[in-house]
């Protein structure tokens, strides 16, 4: 296979860039999505930050808004330091090519192991919690021959298919994507294998923050930087409601591919996967499956893009805010429905900027909920 194996193009940001895209990332109201419109808007981070209490006032904001500060940020980068562990930003060679494509990409990524991995194509591996015996035994197998031709295989950590997974590609280059921070793995027990992951051909990643615990809302998470890492995702042994069929649609909606392997309709950890495949997943009866369907894309640099960075100085919107007519015929436009960002522009026949600085607005006031496909609501007021 000739895999992409040069390091990809980037721009490396400063260290005052990194602090300032940390302290951004970890105020409040401001998730992945925010913090790209807020650069794009701003500038900087620098900048985005300096805006934020007007931001959050303008937008209808409550209380005032919490804002990381500086120690904050430089106590996480020392904590991540003394851990072995870095944080590598959105538009840097280190991050992996094809998340930065997907909606919501994080910003700023832990990163802890061998970043050579990042810069192989990757697949996804995941299944069922409590595996049968001999599914566990095929996802070795499909790890164990994605890794001998070249691909990192990319998983979340958890018991049973992904713990074959990650064990049966130690060596060739395996990703442990996780729901909490890198010092808190889930499960315990699998806290040996993260060690021999990032101690060997491995990496750890994670947008947590340090000593964050994770809970179950930070499970979907985890299982977005899987599909957004890799270029297809395969699914080993699925009930109906499982944490990997979230994997699997997500990796649909980021345009990769889906494959999954049937099981027998008596058996309730195949009911997702048998789903799957009638809802036209590939179908996986042996690694070349998977192998070859994935090879023209591997061919290919198909995650070209242009870099995320910062101006060197100056930069940001000088567009006057919206006055408050405009800004109440934006308001007045949303409800508890959905809508295109497109569609509110040409409702209200207001400018681009301007719609877009009032839905920033009423993001980090706390009062507009975001949708997949970049569609936005307004939280109602009771």
């Amino acid at each position: 296979m000739d895999a992409r194996s040069a390091r990809p193009k980037g721009i490396a940001l400063t260290d005052r860039q990194r602090i300032a895209w940390l302290r951004l990332i970890r105020s409040d109201n401001v998730g992945p999505a925010t913090f790209r419109d807020l650069i794009n808007h701003f500038g900087s981070a620098e900048a985005a930050l300096a805006a934020l209490p007007g931001l959050s006032a303008r937008g209808g904001a409550t209380r005032a808004i919490r804002i990381a500060t500086e120690s904050e940020a430089l106590k996480e980068l020392d904590a991540a330091h003394r851990f072995g562990a870095r944080f590598v930003g959105i538009g840097e060679p280190e991050y992996p090519q094809a998340l930065k494509q997907i909606d919501g990409a994080p910003p700023l990524l832990a990163v802890k192991g061998n970043l050579a991995a990042t810069a192989q194509p990757a697949i996804g591996i995941v299944g069922s919690r409590n595996a049968s015996i001999s599914g566990a035994k095929f996802a070795a197998m499909i790890a164990r021959e994605c890794g001998r031709v070249g691909y990192a295989v990319i998983s979340g950590l958890a018991r049973g298919i992904d713990t074959a997974a990650h064990r049966a590609s130690l060596d060739t280059g395996t990703i442990a994507a996780m729901a909490g921070g890198l010092d808190q793995p889930y499960p315990p027990e699998n806290a040996g294998l993260l060690e021999e992951i990032w101690n060997g051909n491995g990496l750890a990643v994670s947008e947590m923050p340090f000593g964050w615990e994770p809970r179950a809302r930070d499970f979907p998470r985890r299982n977005r930087l899987i599909a957004g890492i890799s270029l297809g995702t395969v699914v080993v042994e699925a009930a109906t409601r499982s944490g990997s069929l979230i994997t699997a649609r997500l990796a649909g909606e980021f345009g990769r591919l889906v494959f999954a392997v049937p099981g027998s309709p008596l058996d309730p950890r195949c009911h997702g996967t048998n789903s799957l495949l009638k809802d036209g997943a590939m179908i996986v009866t042996a690694p070349d499956d998977v192998i070859s369907a994935l090879a023209p894309l591997s061919q290919l640099d198909l995650f070209t893009a242009p870099l995320a960075e910062e101006p060197e100085r100056g930069g940001g919107s000088s567009l006057l805010p919206p006055d408050e007519t405009d800004r109440a015929r934006i308001v007045d436009a949303l409800g508890p429905t959905p809508v295109e960002i497109d569609d509110i522009i040409r409702h209200t026949e207001l400018s681009a900027s301007a719609v877009y600085l009032v839905l920033l607005e009423l993001d980090i006031a706390g009062r507009l909920h975001r949708h997949p496909g970049g569609m936005v609501s307004i939280a109602m007021e009771v």
